[in-house]
């Protein structure tokens, strides 16, 4: 909790004399009484903890979809009908399919569980004048903490005082350097986050120095707490469930519509009312894809297999297709394009200029540098410590310099109004000074110096690198006194460097025709250099910062959104309001981020993409994928398994929707030719269980086209039934049903066939159809000889047993008799194959002409 007054100014902007007087407080903090009082005020300082789905929540989960309830409709009204053997094999089949998906989601919830707490352990306070550590839940508005390097910062404090305090602050404000915190700056009221160096916030971490602090707020009033209670928001539906919904209203309206006019043709026919009820129902089990449920969740389930191989673990099984819809990627920089690590990149020696950091002259810069830092301390996750001092090390240990490793005499900590770091070693008689700092700085203690470094060190601070200049040399001051006389050593630029793969996978974003949008809290400068070696953008007019966007909203806020390439220096609601605004503008959004200052627009956005390895708890709640390695070319990976789900789901909706088409034309031909109905509910249920209910699955195992991330990603606002699928629809299903009632027709009215005879054969003419028709959607464009068989041999053992069960079934007598059927003999049997044949040419011939 906070604590605060309308009209007041904020904490930054006090001094630490009136943040304490406000909060009736002291250097000495808090009484033990008055502790325990504002506990109970203000209650614990804890984050509310996202409730976690049971087993059966999981599960139940798996039912909420339009589809689902149609079909449970469907089961309801058969079970009313007496028809209890229909209504238990769908509701057997929405059972399956609840438990596929269930299955898929638990595991991915297992895994995201196994992340730990942002904010745990201990903190020091200072209660009743003495120092004393407690669980951080305790900590109040009030309580006087002492922070060191390592420390993790529990509530958002006002600085009292500090010496050398630098905070890593990425997680809450995306900045990739170490922020130096002053308790004594003037701060402006409207300075950003990344910009209060008087204040700390809950989950950022203590790089190097010492500072105490009073606290300000704790729980949901931190910086952090106000990023959580955006989560709690209803997040939007991802693109498939609102594609499927609107699928299913044109399923349900066509069913509807269809069962009508064959139920009035009946009843003008004067047929009785329950044989007309009974018809509806054997048209309602064709017409509603029972099959398909079952194989959408296996198509998505297999893509969520297949991208956790890449280390993507799909925590919402609706995220794979949405990642494949996506039309722009907004991702931060820091930790995800970036390796969130300062590495000395590049070395600028007088009279040689710019060298790589294996040059031999630049050793002596190298080795005086690390003498001027300090030694980074353990901890279970690596070396902890300041990140300039850090990137010394790491560079001194990979070329194996030869160190000094004494103690030196006297150090000279970093400061931030000072602008440097020395130390001062023994050298006989001799004083030795190794100082680094600000280039500026650092010349005015040397006296070699020219022109030419102040020059380089622009130049290279221009391209976004942090520039240390170093600079060494004997002395005969008091340690206590700035140092005279050194010799300019040179300039070390260091950079958080691009992952190897960030460039190439950006290039295969934008190939794909991803727009690719950089979202950072680093200095425009920093984060145009970036976006150069990405080719993200080239001007600086592609760039928007926070404060740009902090003065326009609506309207303004989305012209300015739309023609930006990077936004720098942004503050965690602002990129909620730039994923906002790019959703308003018609995009499907992929956002990817690790920090507590991602985890709102992670939430917001159609597809979260959170960082597993360097990220935090809060960013992968919110998130609907997770990236296990942190590596942003998995997200390509993620978008071909989700091109090529949504590809396999199509197909899967023209086989089913198709055959259903096909058997319900040949129910409505019988009728209007007053013929009794061709196949019964139960025989209706059986082809659809061989065909519909293995093929559907087998074509979820397709492999996709090779070149699927050459095309463009599709409209965001395209339907499942566009123009092609329903060309190809009514094409399949009219070709189907037209050969099935032509061969009907002929065995009743003209070969004399029982009824039962006719059924039987008319049964096995559309399993062979079918069988043949799944060839045919295994693409929308490429012949079905085009596609090889080796690519799904999935598909084609479920054809071969699709008709060896309709065989055994032909040929056993009491599994015939429970259809209701006649023995045929073999060579009939391939007669009717031959039917196949013309559903391939006819849909071989549309594809050649719609080329």
């Amino acid at each position: 909790m906070t604590v605060t007054c309308a009209g007041l100014k904020p904490w930054h902007c006090l001094s630490p004399e009136a943040a304490l007087a406000r909060l009736d407080s002291s250097a000495a903090g808090l009484s033990q009484a008055e502790a325990a009082r504002r506990l109970a005020h203000y209650g614990p300082n804890l984050m509310p903890a996202p409730q976690a789905r049971t087993v059966l929540g999981v599960y139940l989960s798996q039912f909420r979809s339009p589809f689902i309830y149609l079909l449970l409709g469907a089961s309801v009204i058969s079970l009313g009908l007496g028809r209890l053997g229909d209504a238990l094999f769908i509701f057997s089949v929405l059972v399956l399919n609840a438990a596929i998906g269930a299955f898929q989601e638990w595991q991915a919830e297992q895994r995201a569980r196994a992340l730990k707490a942002l904010i745990v352990g201990t903190t020091a306070v200072w209660r009743d004048g003495r120092l004393a550590k407690i669980p951080i839940e305790q900590l109040v508005p009030g309580d006087v903490v002492e922070m060191e390097s390592g420390a993790q910062i529990a509530a958002d404090m006002r600085l009292l005082d500090i010496n050398a305090l630098t905070v890593d602050e990425s997680l809450l404000t995306g900045e990739s350097f170490a922020s130096a915190k002053d308790a004594t700056a003037t701060i402006a009221s409207e300075a950003g986050l990344g910009d209060r160096a008087t204040m700390l916030h809950a989950g950022t971490t203590v790089m190097s120095g010492r500072g105490r602090a009073v606290v300000v707020a704790t729980a949901r009033d931190t910086q952090m707490g106000l990023i959580a209670a955006e989560l709690a928001k209803p997040e939007p539906p991802p693109p498939l469930i609102r594609r499927m919904a609107h699928f299913t209203n044109h399923v349900a309206i066509a069913m509807v519509g269809t069962i009508a006019i064959v139920a009035l043709l009946e009843l003008a026919r004067g047929a009785p009312g329950a044989d007309i009820l009974l018809l509806a129902i054997a048209l309602a089990v064709s017409a509603i894809p029972e099959g398909l449920p079952i194989a959408m969740t296996v198509t998505l389930s297999i893509a969520a297999q297949q991208m956790g191989h890449r280390h993507v673990v799909v925590r919402r099984l609706a995220a794979v297709e949405g990642l494949g819809a996506c039309t722009l990627i907004a991702t931060d920089k820091t930790g995800t394009l970036t390796r969130n690590e300062l590495t000395v990149t590049c070395l600028w020696i007088p009279g040689l200029g710019d060298v790589g950091i294996d040059h031999p002259s630049g050793h002596e810069l190298l080795r005086s540098a690390l003498r001027a830092s300090d030694a980074p301390s353990g901890s279970a996750d690596g070396p902890v410590g300041d990140a300039v001092d850090l990137a010394f090390t790491r560079v001194a240990d990979n070329l194996r310099l030869g160190l000094d490793t004494r103690e030196p005499a006297h150090r000279h900590p970093y400061e931030p109004e000072q602008r440097y770091a020395a130390t001062f070693h023994h050298d006989g008689e001799s004083l030795i000074a190794y100082v680094k700092g600000a280039p500026e700085t650092v010349a005015a203690f040397c006296k070699d110096v020219d022109a030419d470094a102040l020059v380089a060190a622009q130049r290279l601070a221009s391209a976004g690198y942090r520039v240390i200049a170093v600079a060494a040399g004997g002395t005969a001051l008091t340690t206590a006194s700035k140092p005279k006389g050194l010799h300019f050593l040179g300039l070390a630029a260091l950079t958080d460097p691009l992952r190897p793969e960030a460039k190439q996978a950006v290039a295969h974003a934008q190939q794909a025709g991803l727009r690719v949008v950089l979202i950072t809290g680093d200095h425009p400068l920093t984060a145009l250099a970036i976006a150069r070696e990405l080719g993200l953008a080239e001007h600086p007019i592609e760039i928007v910062s926070g404060e740009q966007l902090a003065q326009v909203d609506g309207a303004a806020l989305d012209r300015l959104v739309s023609n930006a390439h990077v936004f720098a220096r942004t503050e965690p609601m602002q990129k909620l309001a730039i994923v906002e605004s790019l959703r308003r503008q018609g995009h499907v959004v992929a956002v990817t981020g690790d920090g507590i200052n991602d985890s709102a627009a992670l939430k917001a956005a159609d597809i979260g993409v959170a960082m597993g390895k360097s990220g935090c708890d809060v960013a992968r709640e919110a998130a609907d994928l997770i990236l296990i390695d942190d590596n942003f070319a998995s997200i390509i990976a993620g978008i071909e398994a989700g091109r090529i789900a949504y590809d396999n789901l199509r197909k899967v909706i023209l086989l089913t929707l198709s055959t259903g088409a096909a058997e319900i034309l040949l129910m409505l031909l019988s009728t209007l030719f007053q013929l009794p109905p061709p196949l019964s509910a139960a025989q209706l249920l059986w082809l659809n269980l061989i065909t519909n209910g293995i093929q559907d699955v087998a074509l979820a195992f397709e492999a996709g086209d090779p070149k699927i991330l050459e095309r463009p990603p599709r409209p965001s606002n395209e339907p499942i039934f566009d123009r092609r699928m329903i060309e190809q629809l009514m094409l399949g299903g009219a070709v189907i049903g037209l050969i099935a009632f032509g061969y009907y027709y002929v065995a009743l009215e003209k070969l004399g066939s029982s009824q039962a005879a006719a059924q039987g054969a008319v049964l096995w003419l559309l399993v062979w159809c079918e069988n043949a028709h799944c060839f045919n959607c295994r693409s929308e464009q490429r012949s079905a000889f085009a596609v090889p068989l080796a690519s799904n041999l999935f598909l084609v053992t479920a054809v071969l047993g699709t008709q060896l069960l309709q065989a055994v079934v032909l040929w056993v007598p009491s599994l015939r008799d429970l259809l209701s059927m006649e023995a045929m003999t073999l060579t009939h049997g391939l007669v009717l194959g031959s039917a196949g044949l013309i559903v391939l040419g006819a849909m071989e011939f549309y594809k050649r002409a719609r080329a």
